[in-house]
């Protein structure tokens, strides 16, 4: 039984490397999104429904369901693919439940970017620093130097314009709606919240609760860490799924 991991926003997949190498399974695929990492295909538009239709088409092809833990949005992609093919899906694992309540509001970076000509500026100022300087930006932001580097690392102009089309395909209520759907399924599988408590892009631990409860979801309660909790403490994040996982 395969566990497939799933990165978000700006990242690249070497953000769980620390936490693969503490739960030691020969079974895990870390996939990497078109644009964050990965090449982006023909025609491919970066919206929420096609990262979706992308992963569903990875899920298909390892040919079983699968353990599936989605970051940031990773998560988003994880919970939508889920949500269309339950049958793909043996666990859920997410850790932006609360983006999906009614009363989330976006963040400030995410609003920016939902903003025509904002979102392009913030894009290009980005795009233009060195990988030295966007790699200090993304340590102010919550990683660790090794996991900022290489993030910064990827092609920015690339990232970036995907940033735009997947954030602006997703202004509320949209998310919300999303949440809802998969609360909605007759059948869910099993599904675990990560809730770090230090997390200041989701709507906070009680928002977070109050989805995991619509869901029917066990929460991973995780004190002292924040958005990046693989980052900062991967053995804490390897035992958590091993509990989950069983």
């Amino acid at each position: 039984m395969a566990v497939v991991f799933v990165h978000g926003v700006p990242e690249v997949a070497a953000i769980w490397d620390g936490l693969l190498a503490e739960l030691g399974r020969h079974d895990a695929i870390a996939l990497s999104p078109p644009g964050f990492g990965a090449p982006l295909p023909d025609g491919f538009t970066p919206t929420s429904d096609a990262y979706r239709d992308w992963l569903i088409g990875e899920l298909e092809a390892i040919g079983e369901p699968v353990d599936l833990v989605g970051h940031d949005w990773g998560g988003g992609h994880a919970m939508r693919a889920a949500t269309a093919r339950p049958d793909l899906v043996r666990s859920l694992v997410t850790d932006i439940a609360g983006t999906g309540d009614p009363e989330y509001a976006w963040h400030d970076l995410a609003q920016g970017w939902q903003t025509p000509d904002v979102g392009e500026a913030m894009v290009a100022a980005m795009s233009g620093l060195s990988v030295d300087d966007r790699t200090g930006a993304l340590v102010s932001a919550g990683m660790t130097e090794a996991g900022a580097r290489a993030c910064a690392a990827a092609d920015p102009d690339v990232m970036g314009a995907c940033i735009l089309g997947l954030y602006r395909s997703a202004v509320q209520p949209n998310m919300a709606r999303w949440a809802a759907e998969l609360e909605a399924l007759p059948q869910r599988p099993p599904i675990l919240v990560v809730n770090a408590h230090d997390d200041h892009y989701t709507g906070g631990p009680e928002v977070t609760r109050r989805v995991a409860a619509r869901w029917g979801a066990s929460v991973a309660e995780l004190d002292g860490l924040g958005h990046w909790w693989m980052l900062h403490d991967p053995a804490r994040g390897a035992a958590m799924l091993r509990n989950f996982f069983g």
